[in-house]
């Protein structure tokens, strides 16, 4: 199993269970998180649902060894829903979505906050979009949604510099809403859920359907022009320096890249 699930006053709570790869999304974590914010959907029982990871790391993103395998392996078999049914899952999940970040979040590890209504974040906790140093473009409306969330420059230094972020930062930019000491992060945030949950589950939907409901056509239009950019970086001369320094735990040199690269 890759996931836990429980449920608790009507808050549901699926902690992301890789803890060897820090929760990194491999299809099969793609697929079972995309079924289980589904099954949130349509269960009547469910008001909220609160996302978070065990052991260091809330998620590390994308595991890259797969993403090699997918990118040079003409016969790797992808999963049902992979990243793709993650995000149709994420966009179309019309309850309250609480993240608590509770260690290192890369990639959809950072811009799932791009859809949570409330974000928690561990003081040791930190952030990064990898886009750059992988050689691809951003991800899961990140583009579109980041900048409305933390003002552009903010974005543009998330999405195009591949540093750190630290848990200060991200309170200060808005890309999270509180910041708690380690061993209280969870208690936060499933009594802030919880404060939600007691309200009607109707009410809840309505809230946030009227909330979300003018941002659709962005967030659709941002997945064409992300997804046409990484099927084109996707592959190329920088992707597969990043994906080869990986796998054999060395630094890239974008340097030596073809011109335009």
């Amino acid at each position: 199993m890759v996931l836990q699930i429980a449920d608790h006053a009507r808050v549901r709570t699926i902690t992301l269970d890789r803890p060897e790869a820090l929760n990194a999304f491999n299809e099969e974590l793609y697929d079972a998180t995309a079924e289980a914010l589904r099954a949130a959907a349509a269960d009547p029982g469910v008001a909220v649902v609160l996302i978070t990871g065990n052991g260091r790391g809330f998620s590390a993103g994308t595991d890259l060894i797969e993403m090699h395998k997918i990118a040079t392996d003409p016969t790797f078999v992808r999963g049902r829903h992979g990243f793709v049914g993650l995000f149709d899952a994420l966009v179309e999940f019309p309850k309250p979505l609480v993240v608590a970040v509770n260690g290192v979040g890369l990639g959809i590890g950072t811009t799932i906050l791009g859809f949570a209504d409330l974000a928690f974040m561990s003081t040791t906790a930190r952030l990064k979009c990898p886009f750059t140093s992988l050689g691809v473009a951003p991800e899961a409306a990140s583009s579109y949604l980041l900048p409305r969330l933390v003002g552009r420059q903010d974005a543009a230094w998330v999405l195009l510099s591949a540093e750190w972020i630290s848990a200060a930062e991200a309170q200060e930019m808005g890309l999270v809403w509180r910041v708690c000491e380690p061993d209280d992060l969870l208690a936060e945030a499933r009594r802030h859920a919880e404060v939600l949950a007691a309200r009607p589950i109707s009410s809840l939907v309505a809230v946030k359907r009227t909330m979300t409901e003018p941002l659709r056509a962005g967030i659709a239009e941002a997945r064409e022009r992300e997804n046409a950019a990484f099927a084109e970086l996707l592959g190329g001369p920088a992707n597969l320096e990043a994906l080869s320094a990986f796998a054999e735990g060395r630094e890239p040199d974008f340097t030596t890249l073809p011109p335009g690269w």
